[in-house]
């Protein structure tokens, strides 16, 4: 009589050899993932290109097709510094980052209180609010300028920092609660209601309570106004002269009746630049999270 021997079936996630089996990566997720490089390049390609024509000399910057193999020079920066030309750059990016800064924090503590009314302790008719918010962002700035020009002017805020951080406030403000107030809609109310029975106020829930919670969004809003506000021109083109010159307003001076200088403007570019880029790398994984808050119920 033959005996039958049994043999047990191997599982799935192994070979038959008994070694475990690599898992199989779909073809479609390595072409969306070479696509999205694809995209990233071509986006960062112009950054690039700035940054490497900002090392050559205007001879070779200026060269048609463009030299990629030029020498390195760094007499772009140096002119951009005021190293041997009398220029000063850090009045204007001093101004900037002063209003970016100042709006932003201002934005901040008014569009966190409204969007806390706007979505946890909603206020009646709420729809109709936020959609006012919105309709202050449809008229086009160039539209409202000569009466803020005149306004200023009438008032003696022409050339003043100040008058800057009130309009970038009042500009990034409607921004900052419609984002706001997506994010704070994700705060369980069960932990308000219990920090309401511990006898919190307001001020406390939302320092202690909901602020922990949001903070990727409060550092996506933050940032998204500081780049607003960093870089906006058409206002401070207008409303300031040489006291409050903003970074963008500097760097338009470069565009001479001379002529174009490539490499200075490049240069000049990429240092008017800087701050958002290194703003924008620090805070990438709150950007992130606060961008996909609510995304995923």
């Amino acid at each position: 009589m033959s005996s039958v021997t049994d043999v047990a079936p191997v599982a799935a996630t192994r070979t038959p050899g008994g070694e475990p089996r690599r898992p199989r990566k779909p073809r479609g997720g390595a072409l969306l993932a070479l696509l999205a490089w694809l995209i990233g390049f071509l986006f960062v390609l112009p950054v690039l290109w700035m940054v490497l024509t900002s090392f050559h000399s205007e001879e070779d910057a200026a060269t048609n097709p463009p030299s990629v193999l030029a020498p390195l020079t760094l007499e772009g920066y140096r002119s951009f510094f005021g190293i041997g030309t009398g220029a000063n750059p850090w009045p204007s990016l001093l101004n900037s980052l002063t209003a970016s800064v100042v709006s932003t924090a201002i934005v901040l503590l008014l569009a966190i209180p409204a969007a806390y009314a706007l979505s946890i302790r909603p206020v009646r008719k709420w729809t109709d609010v936020l959609f006012f918010f919105l309709s202050t962002r449809m008229l086009p700035v160039v539209a409202g300028l000569l009466p803020i020009y005149l306004f200023a002017q009438f008032s003696g805020l022409l050339d003043n920092i100040w008058l800057l951080i009130v309009l970038y406030t009042a500009m990034n403000l409607p921004i900052a609660v419609w984002m706001m107030r997506s994010f704070l809609a994700e705060v369980p109310v069960e932990i308000l209601e219990a920090a309401s029975m511990d006898g919190a106020g307001l001020l406390l829930t939302l320092r202690r309570v909901v602020a922990p919670i949001v903070l990727p969004g409060i550092a996506a809003t933050s940032l998204i106004c500081f780049i607003f506000s960093w870089n906006e021109l058409l206002l401070a083109r207008t409303l300031t002269g040489t006291v409050a010159q903003t970074a963008p307003v500097y760097l338009t001076g470069f565009v001479t009746s001379q002529g174009l200088f490539l490499a200075q403007v490049c240069a000049a570019a990429f240092v008017v630049s800087l701050p958002v880029l290194v703003a924008g790398f620090a805070a990438q994984d709150k950007l992130v999270q606060g961008l996909s808050l609510g995304a995923v119920k």
